[in-house]
């Protein structure tokens, strides 16, 4: 039997906005096991000229030089159609604060988040974003408006960490020679805008309680040597490498990566909790088992030829 490590996050997320709106919430996790995991986090507010303030809790300590502003990156037609799943006209840097994307029949405003400014408040369990749309109201032509920006998700780096063994050394040593496979199962869920979850500076502010978010998308980018469960899942689709390849995060490589996107309604979930869970399963081969091998097939061999020799001589005699 392979040998089970199960590793598991529980994060939960909070977005509310002050004002009369409907909103959209759309995470897009990067996934990257050996390395720095991300995600981009946007939001879509739809009444965003009645709105004052949009704030984000984020489950893990985040600084402001850690935050990406990726909007300017949509000036490339090929980024925006791979993000936005339609053929889009953009002007770009309409204004100071704005660019304009009409996709789909629409006009919507792309904000550009670093250029506008925000606040980091650190809590005690995680980070608020905050952003004055009292000071964007002036340089917005229409009532929707898009904000989007990357930062590194802490909690998959977390999960993704490896492990030390700290079993004897007689249990480790089994474990080396009777399981080569390891099977590692890690667990995440994201739940947005879920009380128990959240630290109680969080749950005091009023206006959290009063947000109207209409239904959130979570996309998890991944390499295809992991296995990931998509019994819930509302699409699936390749990675578009040609269109995303000047978007992907550092370090994050595009071969064979394949995208899964969850949607959740509020018009089918009235509590208005939006509850992602997933795992990511990957099988592979212990190094420690395979060195082990290693020796004991070189020791063999060298106990061999010493037994071959001496049988050799003995005859000889």
């Amino acid at each position: 039997m392979p040998k089970k490590q199960r590793k598991f996050a529980d994060d939960g997320w909070a977005v509310w906005i002050d004002g009369d709106d409907v909103s959209t919430i759309y995470i897009n996790d990067w996934l990257n096991p050996k390395g720095k995991s991300y995600v981009d986090f946007a939001v879509r507010i739809r009444g965003v000229l009645a709105s004052k303030s949009l704030n984000v809790y984020v489950p893990f300590l985040v600084k402001n030089e850690e935050i990406e502003d990726v909007s300017f990156l949509f000036n490339d037609t090929n980024i925006l159609q791979a993000t936005f799943s339609a053929s889009c006209i953009i002007e770009y840097k309409k204004n100071e604060y704005t660019s304009e994307i009409a996709y789909n029949g629409k006009i919507v405003d792309i904000v550009h988040v670093s250029v506008l400014g925000y606040e980091t408040i650190v809590l005690s369990e995680g980070t608020i974003i905050k952003i004055d749309l009292e000071k964007l109201r002036p340089y917005l032509d229409n009532d929707e408006a898009y904000f989007i920006w990357r930062m590194p998700h802490k909690s998959l780096d977390e999960i993704f960490a490896p492990r030390k063994d700290m079993n004897n050394a007689m249990e480790r040593l089994k474990d080396l020679i009777t399981t080569p496979i390891v099977a590692e199962k890690f667990g995440y869920s994201i739940r947005i805008n879920e009380s128990r979850l959240l630290p109680q500076e969080i749950t005091k502010i009023g206006s959290f309680h009063r947000q109207k978010l209409k239904k959130a998308v979570v996309t998890l980018s991944i390499n295809e040597s992991y296995e990931l469960n998509d019994s819930g899942c509302y699409r699936i689709r390749r990675l578009e490498e040609n269109l995303y390849k000047e978007f992907l995060p550092k370090g994050y490589k595009s071969e064979d990566v394949i995208t899964y996107q969850w949607q959740q309604n509020r018009e089918t979930n009235l509590r208005g909790h939006f509850n992602f869970y997933y795992n990511v399963i990957k099988n592979s081969v212990s190094r420690g088992s395979m060195f082990l091998y290693l020796v004991l097939l070189t020791l063999l061999g060298v106990v061999g030829n010493l037994i071959s020799d001496l049988i050799s001589k003995l005859i000889g005699l």
